[in-house]
């Protein structure tokens, strides 16, 4: 499945595809030599554990390039006073008479138990679009779904958002 990612998304994920190339390699390798000029590598676990350190950043980089290579790049072209992505957005939900604010964000940085929800989630993509004072459906399966209403959006930029796992 392609990742749908932000030109922001795209630059963190090159920003440690970097760091992980020039630093995290180095010392890696730098490890894997220290452990292996220790002597026998039957019983060597600091060997083990540095050709393992190794391995998974290798697999990192990876997986972040092939990201990168797949990625679709999304914009957001939501209006001032419409929900796009990066924006906060406080929520009442009729069924439980309940108020939530959550971040409108890409897959990757989606992080529910932060209330930052994916825009290619069922809540994210019934706001997409709608403007303050909507009443929006949520449509989770073809026999279930739940009523929002929007109290206020917020914009905010994305600067400051971490990737998760970055």
């Amino acid at each position: 499945m392609r990742e749908k990612l932000t030109t922001r998304d795209i630059e963190k994920i090159q920003e440690e595809i970097d760091h992980r190339k020039l630093v995290v390699r180095k010392e890696a390798i730098e490890a894997v030599k220290e452990a292996r000029a220790q002597g026998d590598l039957s019983e060597n676990f600091e060997y083990y554990a540095a050709k393992r350190h190794k391995n998974q950043n290798e697999s990192r980089i990876r997986y972040l390039e092939n990201m990168l290579k797949t990625a679709v790049v999304v914009a957001d072209e939501s209006r001032e006073d419409e929900v796009g992505m990066d924006d906060v957005v406080q929520v009442y939900f009729e069924e439980d008479d309940e108020v939530e604010t959550y971040k409108i964000v890409t897959s990757i940085r989606g992080n529910s138990l932060e209330n930052r929800i994916s825009i290619e989630s069922p809540i994210g993509k019934a706001l997409k679009g709608h403007k303050v004072g909507d009443r929006v459906e949520v449509k989770v399966n073809d026999s279930y779904s739940y009523y929002l209403q929007i109290r206020s959006i917020e914009k905010s930029d994305a600067e400051d958002e971490a990737i998760r796992g970055f």
